[in-house]
């Protein structure tokens, strides 16, 4: 690895042979030096799940001197991916962690179940500024052309600036032909409302496929990011790995005693 170019990780929660990582990884060619470890399948919704009753493996796939890239598939999830990649893989501490980009949104509450940001946040964790790109479509064949164009203007911005530590960022991008510019939002309050279709297998036996409907609990709230997205704006959110409620810290704070 060259020390005086930037190092960029990549990874996903779609495979590395998802349309969207092979376009993330081409939207940010020649910003220095690209390493991709990612899972070798899909590994959806599994959040920040890592792997700890069974061995990880991984291999290389391919790397190229000409274009500064290599490729690594991983048999972990996308925090394994993350992990393994800068506690035994890498040389050196990444500049920044891209992930993405996720066939599908990651917008409001989605954010909790997202592989996609789990490797995100997991980045953050390491102290590495990090970002979650993801596109409002779940077709394997997207277009992912404006998407690309997001990922490195946001990611050229983040390596140039920086983020605060604990922070990272979720970027949402609406599928359409043109995005109107970026939004910088909050995450919208909602939740997935039902989310199970009710079946049986070849005995008769019952069964349950996840599914679900997104109920939007604010669709007027214009500093939002559903409602940027449903604006043809991208979303940008900042997202804290730490989750305590300061303020509610502060009010039980009699509630502590010595027993």
């Amino acid at each position: 690895m060259q020390k005086n170019k930037p190092l960029i990780l990549i990874t996903n929660d779609d495979g590395y042979q998802a349309t969207g990582i092979q376009s993330l990884t081409e939207s940010v060619l020649g910003l220095g030096e690209v390493v991709v470890f990612a899972p070798d399948g899909p590994r959806s919704g599994m959040s920040s799940a890592i792997t700890s009753v069974t061995p990880i493996r991984y291999r290389l796939l391919e790397r190229s001197e000409e274009k500064d890239l290599t490729i690594y598939a991983c048999t972990g999830t996308p925090v394994d991916c993350i992990k393994l990649a800068i506690c035994e893989v890498l040389t050196r501490k990444p500049d920044i962690v891209i992930s993405g980009i996720n066939h599908g949104t990651n917008a409001s509450i989605c954010v909790m179940y997202s592989g996609t940001m789990g490797a995100t946040i997991e980045g953050c964790i390491w102290g590495i500024p990090s970002v979650g790109f993801s596109l409002t479509n779940h077709s394997a064949n997207a277009d992912f052309s404006e998407s690309k164009k997001i990922a490195r203007l946001i990611t050229q911005r983040v390596m140039s600036e920086g983020l605060p530590k604990g922070v990272c960022l979720n970027v949402n991008i609406p599928d359409v032909e043109r995005v109107k510019g970026l939004k910088v939002c909050r995450q919208t309050k909602g939740q997935w409302i039902k989310e199970f279709r009710r079946s049986t297998d070849g005995a008769g036996r019952e069964i349950f496929w996840l599914t679900g409907e997104f109920r939007n609990d604010e669709p007027d709230a214009t500093d939002s990011d559903e409602w940027a997205l449903a604006q043809g704006f991208a979303s940008i959110v900042p997202t804290r790995i730490d989750m305590t409620d300061y303020q509610l810290l502060a009010q039980i704070g009699s509630w502590e005693q010595t027993l």
